[in-house]
C-alpha cells in the first residue's frame, strides 16, 4: 500500500531490456512505479541488463527482471506467479497499473525470393505475428484473470508506420504490428467497462538495437529525419515520457487508439 492507502502501482515492462522497454521502465520509476521487467537475453547481453536494473534501483523503487521466453505460456504463468509471491511478502494491496507490450523479435525476410532459401517461411510468419501480435492478448488475459489489472490499469503496445505501409523485408513484423493494433482495438472494448484503457503507441522510425537489424535502416532513419517537422528522430526517451504522462488517471476516456509518438513524422508525405 501507499502512505495514502491507496494500492502500490506497478509497470510491467514485457521487453524491459533495451530500447523502448528499458526507457519506459526507467521512467515510470522515476514516476513513482514499482518495475517488473520481462526479457530475453543472452548471457553476453546480461551487463546491459544489469545497468537498467541498477539504473531503476537509483530511484528509489523495487524492481524485479525475469529473463524468460515471454511468448512461452508456462514461463509466463511461472513468471506470474513469483510475482504474486512478492506482493504477498510485501503485504498490502498491488496492481499492475501499466502493462507494456514491447517485444521485438521477427523475422525480417522478403515474402518473394529468387529461391525458396531466400523466402519467409510460413512458420518464421507464424513466429513473428504471434510474439509480436497475439502475445499481447496472453499476457493481458493472465492478468485479468489473477486480478493483477485494476480500475485505472492502463495497457499500450509498441507499432510503428510498417503496420499500415511497406518498408522493404518488413512484412511478416507489418502483419504482426496490424495485429496487435487490432488486438488493443479488441481489449479496449472489452476493458472499457472494468475501466482499463488499451492503446498503441506508433512511435517514429528510432534507432535501438531491434531497428539495427532491419535492412536498409540508416536510409530509413536519415529520410525520417528529413522529413521529421521536429528535425531528428525519435528516441526511446521521448515515448517513455509520453507513455509516463498518458497513464495519469485524467486520460480514463482514451482508448482503442493509435497513438502517434513521432514529432509529426507519419504526417508528411
Amino acid at each position: 500500500m501507499t502512505e495514502n492507502g491507496s494500492p502500490t502501482p506497478w509497470g510491467l515492462i514485457v521487453g524491459s531490456s533495451s530500447g523502448f522497454g528499458a526507457a519506459v521502465s526507467l521512467e515510470l520509476a522515476r514516476s513513482g512505479l514499482n518495475i517488473l521487467g520481462v526479457h530475453f537475453d543472452r548471457r553476453q547481453n546480461m551487463p546491459q541488463v544489469e545497468q537498467v536494473i541498477a539504473r531503476i534501483r537509483e530511484t528509489g523503487r523495487d524492481v524485479l527482471f525475469y529473463n524468460i521466453n515471454a511468448a512461452d505460456p508456462a514461463k509466463r504463468a511461472e513468471a506470474l506467479n513469483q510475482m504474486q509471491e512478492h506482493w504477498k511478502k510485501l503485504g498490502g494491496e498491488h496492481f499492475v497499473k501499466v502493462l507494456l507490450h514491447s517485444v521485438a523479435f521477427g523475422s525480417l525476410k522478403p515474402y518473394v525470393g529468387e529461391s525458396p532459401e531466400e523466402e519467409l517461411t510460413q512458420q518464421q510468419m507464424d513466429m513473428t505475428v504471434d510474439v509480436m501480435g497475439n502475445n499481447l492478448v496472453y499476457w493481458t488475459q493472465e492478468l485479468f484473470r489473477r486480478k493483477m489489472l485494476a480500475r485505472g490499469s492502463r495497457i499500450y503496445a509498441m507499432t510503428s508506420a510498417g503496420g499500415h505501409s511497406v518498408i522493404p523485408n518488413y512484412g511478416a513484423v507489418s502483419a504482426a504490428k496490424a495485429v496487435m493494433e487490432s488486438h488493443i482495438r479488441q481489449l479496449a472494448y472489452e476493458l472499457m467497462p472494468y475501466g482499463i484503457t488499451a492503446n498503441a503507441i506508433q512511435a517514429g522510425i528510432t534507432i535501438t538495437a531491434a531497428s539495427g537489424k532491419i535492412p536498409g535502416i540508416e536510409k530509413l532513419a536519415e529520410f525520417a529525419r528529413l522529413r521529421n517537422p521536429g528535425g531528428r528522430l525519435t528516441t526511446p526517451e521521448d515515448v517513455a515520457q509520453a507513455i509516463s504522462a498518458l497513464m495519469d488517471d485524467k486520460t480514463h476516456w482514451l482508448t482503442g487508439n493509435v497513438i502517434r509518438v513521432d514529432g509529426g513524422e507519419d504526417i508528411v508525405t
